[in-house]
């Protein structure tokens, strides 16, 4: 008797309906119309004799069975993709699609440098790049929608590998009048609680800065409010405080046109520490090494 299995298209539209929420959306991420999606689903549930998402004008809801089939759907898109990773693993290095995602306190500091010398010394590589926090990383890579993440740790992202790329020292910003001289350290005692500026939560660069200052009365009175390390400086520029920043975002010029100075941190752990990470058992592992080595020397 002929077995009739779901294909890896209908899987991958199931996928993209759970992580979207929604017909449309998801049928842009997967470059089909909403009709085709839509029929794609319901021919999986036809083959397989079950509902997987219950449909209403306004909303998407799976199933309990859905849910479940729509996790397994996953691993298996996941598995199907390390097949072809496999074979660019045998062919040369670092070519073919790779799929990366950044956090907002890296990105924009570090891929300006390191975008032009990957196309120039790995030109067939194909690095597709995706913004995102740590928390969102981390899940993306577990569940296969992306192959690596860079990011500064401690952070806890699972069961990876990693290669650490270097440290990325924290300094005080702010008005000169305020913190002093740019000429020597600021301890962390010198910090004004009431005065300090932070990302908000889901941006470890926050948890990062209050652990190497090491005062608890921070995490308490800090206000985090910043979406992003140019908004924080915007603020700090406008009078409302002073904050932390990265060495790489002074660096990237993060301070140009402003009238603030930096002061580097004072503190017993006073630095972040840069690290690419990917899954275990990656068949593409000697590929993110050579990843990890270009990012480190591009710093």
């Amino acid at each position: 008797m002929a077995t009739y299995l779901p294909t890896l298209k209908q899987l991958q539209y199931l996928v993209a309906l759970k992580d979207h929420g929604h017909f449309g959306r998801a049928a842009d991420a997967c470059f089909v119309t909403q009709s085709t999606l839509s029929a794609g689903i319901r021919e999986l549930e036809t083959l397989i004799g079950v509902t997987l998402v219950e449909r209403t004008r306004r909303v998407v809801r799976f199933t309990p069975l859905g849910d479940r089939i729509a996790d397994k759907a996953r691993r298996v898109l996941r598995e199907a993709e390390e097949l072809g990773d496999l074979a660019r693993a045998a062919g040369r290095p670092l070519s073919g699609e790779m799929r990366m995602s950044v956090i907002p306190t890296i990105a924009p500091f570090m891929l300006p440098r390191i975008l032009p010398r990957l196309r120039r010394d790995y030109p067939d590589l194909k690095l597709f790049l995706r913004e995102e926090p740590s928390g969102a990383a981390c899940e993306g890579l577990h569940n296969g929608r992306t192959d690596c993440v860079l990011l500064a740790l401690p952070y806890a992202c699972g069961e990876v590998a990693s290669q650490f790329l270097f440290e990325d020292r924290l300094f005080v910003a702010g008005p000169e009048g305020e913190i002093g001289s740019a000429t020597s350290a600021m301890h962390a005692d010198d910090i004004n609680e009431d005065r300090l500026l932070l990302l908000e939560d889901g941006h470890c660069l926050k948890d990062h800065a209050l652990a190497a200052c090491n005062r608890p009365e921070l995490r308490a009175e800090a206000t985090m409010m910043g979406t992003s390390l140019h908004t924080i400086v915007q603020m700090v520029d406008n009078g409302l405080g002073v904050t932390m920043l990265p060495e790489m975002a002074l660096k990237a010029g993060i301070l140009d046109h402003t009238g603030l100075t930096a002061r580097p941190l004072d503190a017993a752990n006073p630095a972040r520490r840069i690290a690419l990470v990917w899954r275990r058992a990656s068949p593409r592992e000697k590929d993110f090494h050579l990843l990890a080595e270009v990012l480190a020397e591009a710093q």
